[in-house]
């Protein structure tokens, strides 16, 4: 059996596992999906309808569409705002992901294969960065840098890098013990080549964990930023703002307005979480096996 089925046959043996990735399937298809299944483009102010203002779920509008879960206090359906955020919530959380993983393991390569000055100075520059919480350095970033899409992307990969490149370091150190990689060196391989072409592949097995785990918090850290007001601005979709807008409109009893955002960031997260959860045990020789 190839290590690619034994690692298919190992995840799809939790059943709990399995329902987390379809959970996380359908919210990736919603997700890309959106601008062809939601029942309007809510963001579209000439579509909107103040009339039709916080009506439950369930209710018709005045033109006679049914809104399945509500309207918020600007007479957008409900259903169609949440998929358009999840859109965004997704599209965040897998661009600062990315980019942080590129930036964070190159560094934590680097500084194992080459030691010295740089392994030293890049690694006291993690230490530093991950001994302030992100949240804090995500909002003094985005007092600097100001609201926008590619800004909130820029603070999520300045507060990710470092735990790739301290997770690629370790693995890389104990990779470079190892016999291959003498042989490649006796072979007289470049420094790229041994690091990108032998080095990486060993190390991709906890850093693929993180990278999941790390795509969750970086959805929940956007939601958070844009709750607080310093993330999206309100003209683009977010599950953030979403809660927020609603948050004060739940003591009037208009609960549907923050609660089912609420309830679709928590699905994408929790699927994301099971994913990565049962990743770690099957990438993980010595761990656990359910």
């Amino acid at each position: 059996m190839t290590p690619a089925r034994r690692i298919a046959a190992e995840f799809a043996a939790s059943r709990i596992a399995l329902a987390g990735l379809a959970l996380l399937a359908l919210v990736l298809l919603a997700a890309l999906f959106a601008p062809w299944i939601s029942p309007q483009n809510p963001y579209d102010l000439a579509r909107l309808d103040l009339l039709d203002s916080r009506l439950p779920p369930g209710a018709r509008s005045a033109a006679g569409a049914i809104h399945w879960l509500g309207t918020d206090d600007q007479g957008r359906d409900m259903l169609s705002a949440i998929l358009y955020g999840l859109r965004t919530s997704v599209a965040v959380g897998l661009t600062s992901t990315t980019l942080a993983l590129a930036i964070g393991v190159s560094l934590g390569l680097a500084a194992a294969w080459f030691g010295g000055w740089l392994d030293a100075l890049l690694m006291r520059i993690a230490d530093l960065q991950l001994s302030f919480p992100s949240i804090l350095i995500a909002l003094v970033l985005l007092a600097v840098l100001g609201q926008g899409l590619d800004k909130i992307v820029i603070a999520l990969v300045a507060v990710q890098w470092a735990y790739y490149a301290r997770t690629a370091r370790a693995a890389a150190l104990v990779e470079r013990r190892k016999e291959y990689v003498d042989a490649a060196v006796a072979l007289a391989f470049s420094n790229a080549r041994i690091i990108f072409r032998h080095l990486l592949p060993n190390c991709l097995p906890p850093l693929l964990v993180l990278a999941t785990v790390q795509i969750a918090a970086a959805i929940t850290l956007e939601a958070t930023l844009s709750f607080l007001g310093l993330g999206l601005p309100i003209t683009q979709p977010s599950l953030g703002l979403l809660i927020s807008n609603g948050f004060n409109y739940l003591l009037s009893g208009h609960y549907w307005i923050s609660a089912f955002p609420g309830i679709a960031l928590l699905l994408a997260v929790v699927s994301i979480n099971l994913v990565a959860d049962r990743l770690g045990e099957v990438l993980d020789p010595h761990g656990p096996q359910r």
